[in-house]
């Protein structure tokens, strides 16, 4: 779950090679100084760059390149037609960005962010989908810069991104030994987590461990409990697939995801709100279900799938809730919050939290770890085995179907060779100083594995593009070595 300005919403792009791609981009949203929360990978941002990397000399040839129809190429060719002539009108930015956007970046920000551009040249496009672009342009005829942009459901710019061309991370080798898979991971922070498993109906088989057993920050991860409730509700016939929720302004949390930008009114089916809260790790579509639920119903469902220690996450907070206690007035409410006994908590949390405005929020910088280790989300990776296991067993149910289907939407970046591995289940999550991948991934064969890294860092945000390359590669790693 990410807050609008946060260096990225791990994983939360349906396509996790694009949110590679665009990672500090789509989940990042302020032009100076960022702040994060619960992923996420993933989603409105502008991101300054003095164009002064220079690698391609001014007389290099202009390439033919054909900008896409689409609805992010239509704001595209607006950029780059507009963005060379300094300043854009404050009416042409309302005109082209939306207001989620817009409630992080004001006309005069973006217009600091192209301060000395006078030409665009386009080179190059490098990932096109409907609602995504990522170029690379020469800036005055000598700076190669990459450009990400994002549209909403409107085709209006969600996210931008300048940056240096060639900047981006690279991803280390994938380790071929139990022991490199453990140095990887260690590598990103001073407090990991690791858990890989057999898992067989509700039992995991530990294959390699660190610290498996101990609790840590979930990140947006928290969303397999918010599913597996769910399922237990369609189970149980008191909600159902189709059942249509309602978007109003009284449940819109923040990014990552998209619903907090539909008008108040909007109805999504629940199958839709659980598909984007795994899927873009839709922080809006979470709060509907477990507005939906109710928290008690979470709070049950993690301890029915073998959470070791419920207390932790009780009360169970909505994203929106964490937000408003790691935004507004912090420490203070923070601190009133966390003082409290878990009946305390609750009355806080419907007296005082739960009244804040959403617009309150929208300008506060959040760049450092705040309260990780006592205010989140949190489960060990063998809690995190557990729930996947259940979720695995309600699956198997034919009215439960979808949820196979929802956990396989975003694979997570994990492209496992298909000729070995039939399916690829994710969740993720991350805040600053937190960092969270999570699989459950099935051989041809039926055999299944879990895969579970919980990172932190109490004292400092972690360098994330580079951390999540790093546990991705030796996530592939634990999985070739696994089932070996």
């Amino acid at each position: 779950m990410m807050h609008a300005l946060t260096i990225r919403d791990l994983k939360e792009v349906t396509d996790m090679a694009i949110a590679r791609a665009t990672a500090l981009a789509l989940a990042a949203a302020a032009v100076m100084g960022a702040a994060a929360a619960c992923s996420g990978t993933a989603q409105n941002a502008a991101i300054p760059v003095t164009p002064a990397v220079s690698s391609a000399p001014p007389t290099s040839p202009v390439s033919a390149v054909t900008v896409p129809n689409s609805p992010v190429g239509v704001q595209a060719r607006w950029l780059l037609a507009t963005a060379a002539h300094p300043p854009i009108s404050g009416a042409d930015v309302t005109a082209h960005f939306d207001k989620a956007f817009l409630a992080q970046v004001t006309p005069s920000q973006l217009n600091a962010a192209l301060a000395g551009v006078t030409s665009l040249r386009l080179d190059a496009i490098t990932t096109a989908t409907p609602s995504t672009l990522v170029m690379t342009v020469t800036a005055d005829g000598q700076s190669k810069l990459t450009v990400t942009m994002a549209v909403d459901s409107t085709g209006m710019i969600s996210g931008l991104l300048l940056q240096p061309a060639g900047s981006a991370a690279a991803s280390p080798p994938v380790p071929a030994t139990w022991a490199g898979v453990d140095r990887q991971i260690r590598s990103v922070a001073p407090h990991v987590r690791l858990l890989v498993a057999s898992v067989s109906g509700n039992t995991c088989a530990p294959i390699q461990a660190i610290g498996a057993s101990t609790p840590a920050p979930l990140g947006s991860a928290f969303k397999l409990y918010v599913l597996d409730a769910l399922a237990r509700a369609i189970a149980a016939g008191t909600v159902s697939w189709d059942q249509q929720l309602i978007i109003t302004s009284q449940v819109k949390s923040l990014p990552s995801g998209k619903l907090q930008n539909e008008p108040d009114g909007t109805k999504v089916s629940v199958r839709q709100a659980a598909a984007d809260m795994i899927s873009v790790s839709d922080n809006t579509a979470a709060d509907m279900l477990i507005t939906l639920l109710g928290p008690a119903a979470v709070e049950a469902a993690a301890r029915e799938s073998g959470i070791a220690d419920p207390s932790r996450d009780v009360p169970f907070l909505t994203t929106r809730e964490l937000f408003v206690l790691k935004l507004d007035d912090w420490p203070r409410l923070a601190s009133r919050y966390l003082a409290l006994a878990a009946a305390g908590r609750s009355a806080l949390l419907a007296g005082a939290v739960d009244r804040v405005p959403l617009a309150a929020l929208s300008a506060t910088p959040w760049t450092a770890p705040r309260d990780i280790d006592s205010l989140e989300w949190f489960a060990s990776p063998t809690d995190i085995c557990h729930v996947y296991a259940s979720l695995a067993a309600l699956a198997k149910q034919q009215k439960l179907a979808p949820v196979a289907s929802i956990l396989q939407i975003n694979n997570g970046d994990m492209n496992l060779d298909p000729s070995q591995w039939q399916s690829v289940w994710f969740k993720g999550g991350s805040e600053p100083g937190v960092l969270t991948l999570n699989y459950l991934a099935t051989t041809r064969g039926g055999k299944t594995y879990l895969v579970s890294v919980l990172t932190e860092n109490p004292a400092a945000p972690l360098k994330e593009t580079q951390a999540e390359l790093t546990l991705i590669s030796a996530v592939k790693g634990a999985f070739k070595l696994a089932a070996g």
